[in-house]
């Protein structure tokens, strides 16, 4: 045996250390793809402004942001990063602000809706979606086909406004050469938009859990009488439009239901349904119903009310929101 084998042999006689029992490390986890489903709901709406709010609070970014009408409005103003500065503005609505925002007609609906997107692309910044750091989805219903659509590219304020045409109250919007209505025709919480657009852990905002039985608030109706007619440098002319204005949000009379009346609750009821059943073959992992029964259609001036419903929201919900959210 050679000196160079004799020294192998004596290596390989020497017996290993014995391992320490320690469990072998595990890779921390990964955080997934948060999503967040902006539910339709008109004024309702505002209380998005708040669950974002929130969330941003508690340390969660959604990746993924998808709205449905008014969700896509809020949803829009937040992934251009002015959703702070939106909530300001909203909070100081007035009744006599919210008409002004409104150019009414009969053509299609009640309101027209470029007075109050004119305001948007005058005040604020509107890039392009495929610009954006977060994803966006704004959902829409093609108005010949029936086909929910997705919009995931352009003015991020124009997808948004495609999304906003209630019938019956918001004109249709022509966008691309296709002419648009509102988004909750077809999908009221977008989770599937969320889910396709590879969010991992969906929380949804439901604002139609409550919806059935609501209507146009005669609260809105006394505002605006109060508001208008209240005015000592009110002119006849204001006046005769205030009186105007207040005709258009009149309910029925005690015994046969208004114009708004039939708008709202049939709006309602057809929500409340297809909801259920979109989310029935989809859930989000987490759901946020803001409770705002008595907020109506129209009740744009009641901001603070349901930005403040929506903190509430999630300060409730934290540790759940945290979990999903591996924090």
């Amino acid at each position: 045996m050679t000196a160079a084998e004799k020294t192998e042999s004596k290596i390989a006689a020497v017996p290993a250390e014995p391992k320490p029992d320690v469990a072998p490390l595990k890779p921390a986890p990964q955080r997934p793809v948060v999503g967040l489903a902006l539910g339709s709901g008109s004024s309702r709406g505002w209380s998005h402004i708040g669950v974002i709010l929130g969330l941003e609070e508690i340390g969660v970014r959604p990746q993924v942001v998808a709205g449905t009408s008014i969700g896509a409005l809020v949803g829009a103003v937040y992934v251009s990063g002015q959703l702070q500065e939106f909530g300001e503005w909203v909070r100081k609505l007035s009744v006599r602000d919210v008409v002004g925002l409104m150019d009414f007609t009969l053509s299609g609906g009640v309101v027209k809706g470029e007075k109050l997107f004119g305001f948007f692309h005058e005040n604020h910044r509107n890039p392009n979606i495929e610009d954006l750091e977060q994803r966006f989805v704004s959902v829409a219903t093609e108005m010949k086909t029936g086909r929910e659509i997705w919009i995931t590219r352009g003015p991020v304020f124009a997808a948004a406004r495609a999304s906003c045409a209630l019938p019956g109250v918001f004109t249709p919007v022509k966008h691309e050469d296709r002419w648009m209505l509102d988004g909750a025709l077809v999908n009221p919480v977008p989770v599937s938009a969320c889910r396709a657009s590879g969010a991992e852990v969906v929380i949804a905002v439901n604002l139609n859990a409550q919806l059935v039985g609501s209507h146009l608030s005669t609260a809105s109706r006394a505002e605006v009488q109060r508001e208008g007619a209240g005015q000592q440098a009110t002119s006849v002319k204001d006046r005769g439009f205030w009186q105007k204005v207040m005709a258009y949000f009149e309910s029925g009379d005690g015994k046969d239901p208004g114009f708004f009346d039939v708008v709202a609750a049939s709006v309602n009821i057809m929500q409340d349904r297809i909801t259920r059943s979109r989310m029935a073959g989809d859930p989000p992992e987490l759901t946020l119903l803001p409770r705002l029964e008595d907020f109506a259609l129209m009740d744009f001036h009641r901001a603070g009310e349901a930005i403040d419903e929506g903190r509430r929201l999630v300060e409730l919900h934290a540790a759940e929101i945290r979990a999903w959210a591996h924090l």
